[in-house]
């Protein structure tokens, strides 16, 4: 009976210090866990709620400009270049735009250096550019004339041109000649002729102040 009693109080020892292990492990909260005794990497995501955390704990950032890595560029409204960048955009798409009006409108569609090219309505290709099929209907000098061409982006046509063209099927010119762009005789400033075709193509000039009709040359549509 002697001999077994150390090896029960052994027994009953292993058996108490396991119980207490396991009522220990069962026990553990907040409270018993001493301060600062857990490393971060110990704690369960989202474990702690905020208010449980003192004031500076989680550090915070130093004085200074931010920095590109700290900046969230969703909350950043539009930049002046980038706004400058879409109207310019906007800009070009307009005369893109009309750019593609002009070729559908355009008829008699052929190529100049690679690119479409033909004449808008109320014209027809001739020497290499769009020519108006009619006459204005309102007199005009010559200068006056000029301008209004150059309105339209065009040019009064030269004399030579403008006596070809006079043959053409379906052409025909004023019958009180019409103005060309040359000017043949200069007898003092602003006193000078310019070369005017008749109906029949036959090539003569007037005086700049006369009025006559005339017709304008204009730059294929591209």
């Amino acid at each position: 009976m002697k001999a077994r009693l150390p090896l029960l109080l052994s027994v009953l020892a292993l058996f108490v210090a396991l119980g207490g292990t396991v009522y220990a492990a069962g026990r553990i909260d907040g409270r018993t866990i001493r301060v600062k005794s857990l490393p971060g990497n110990r704690l369960k995501p989202h474990s702690v709620p905020a208010d449980r955390l003192k004031p500076g704990a989680l550090g915070s950032r130093p004085l200074g400009p931010l920095t590109g890595e700290e900046i969230d560029e969703r909350s950043l409204g539009q930049v002046p270049s980038a706004a400058y960048a879409e109207a310019a955009g906007s800009a070009q798409s307009a005369v893109d735009a009309q750019t593609a009006l002009n070729a559908v409108n355009a008829i008699d569609a052929g190529s100049v250096n690679g690119h479409g090219a033909g004449c808008l309505p109320g014209t027809r290709p001739f020497a290499g550019a769009c020519w108006q099929t009619s006459a204005s209907e309102a007199a005009a000098t010559a200068p006056v004339a000029a301008v209004a061409c150059a309105a339209q982006g065009g040019s009064l046509p030269e004399a030579l041109q403008l006596a070809a063209f006079s043959q053409e099927p379906g052409v025909k010119l004023a019958s009180e000649d019409e103005w060309a762009n040359d000017v043949p005789v200069v007898s003092g400033p602003d006193v000078y002729a310019v070369v005017v075709v008749q109906e029949n193509g036959v090539v003569s000039y007037a005086p700049s102040t006369n009025t006559k009709h005339y017709r304008c040359v204009i730059p294929l549509v591209v």
